[in-house]
């Protein structure tokens, strides 16, 4: 159980001045709604690969994505001091007192950002990748360490997001970061694994068993093409009111080179 101290609550540290710019109801909700609307027209129902063990800190990792949306959707108006207080902003991790917040305030924000969500939309779109790749994740890593790797990817992410574009003011939440973080580190993993995928034809919904050799590195090939126009969108501003896409690269990277290193390790210690 966490606690945040009364100076993250106050008014100052969340009321935003025209330096701090929009916050993410003022800028990002459709967005969200539309970059998400976009990714479920291919939506993962399940991978091939048997799990040898029971994804406990995943399923739970989506039950308390869950809970947080229920109670920001239950909050009205306060939702958007949450996001605020609780979103990450780059802007606001490298000059934290501009801000009003200390560091370490201003730090725990890479985490708590995860777990917050724009919409129903974007939170379910979230939560099905997680729930279909997050599992094997979990089955090869360990319950614990895949909890820190799921936590790590995010923050890598959003540090990723803050590199390329330092002086941003828009609030960043969702937990797409870490959800990269896991397709990267599934590829490695599970190459050989099959994505029992849904998607829309002319008039009917159909479905097929994609390789994950296929499916990963054409989501991933977008974010990275998406990154690119967002740089371009935001040149000269620093403020793209959108998705964090160079998060996603960022996190999906972090994956893969996790678990490369950890395929790399039980290899080793497999070998006669």
């Amino acid at each position: 159980m966490l606690q945040i101290p009364l100076t993250l609550m106050t008014p100052a540290s969340c009321r935003p001045s025209p330096r701090h710019g929009p916050t993410l109801a003022e800028a990002e909700p459709a967005t969200f709604d539309e970059r998400t609307a976009r990714d479920v027209r291919m939506i993962p129902l399940r991978q091939t690969i048997p799990e040898k063990t029971k994804p406990y800190v995943n399923r739970a990792i989506v039950g308390a994505n869950v809970v947080v949306f229920l109670i920001q959707l239950f909050s009205g108006s306060t939702a958007e001091v949450l996001i605020s207080i609780f979103g990450f902003m780059p802007a606001r991790l490298l000059d934290p007192a501009a801000f009003h917040y200390a560091v370490w305030e201003a730090a725990l924000t890479l985490v708590t950002s995860l777990f917050l969500h724009g919409g129903l939309v974007h939170l379910f779109g979230n939560m099905i990748y997680l729930w279909v790749f997050g599992g094997a994740a979990e089955d090869a890593l360990g319950h614990v360490k895949y909890f820190f790797f799921f936590i790590a990817a995010g923050v890598f992410g959003s540090l990723t997001h803050t590199f390329l574009l330092p002086q941003s003011t828009v609030p960043s939440i969702g937990a797409s970061g870490s959800i990269a973080g896991v397709l990267g580190a599934f590829l490695v993993l599970r190459p050989k694994a099959r994505i029992v995928t849904l998607f829309p034809l002319v008039i009917y919904w159909a479905m097929a068993e994609i390789p994950s050799v296929v499916f990963i590195p054409v989501w991933f090939l977008m974010q990275f093409a998406n990154g690119f126009m967002s740089l371009a969108s935001a040149r000269g501003t620093q403020e793209v009111a959108g998705i964090a896409w160079w998060a996603h690269v960022g996190g999906f990277l972090f994956g893969v080179a996790i678990g490369a290193v950890w395929r790399m390790a039980q290899n080793k210690a497999s070998a006669p």
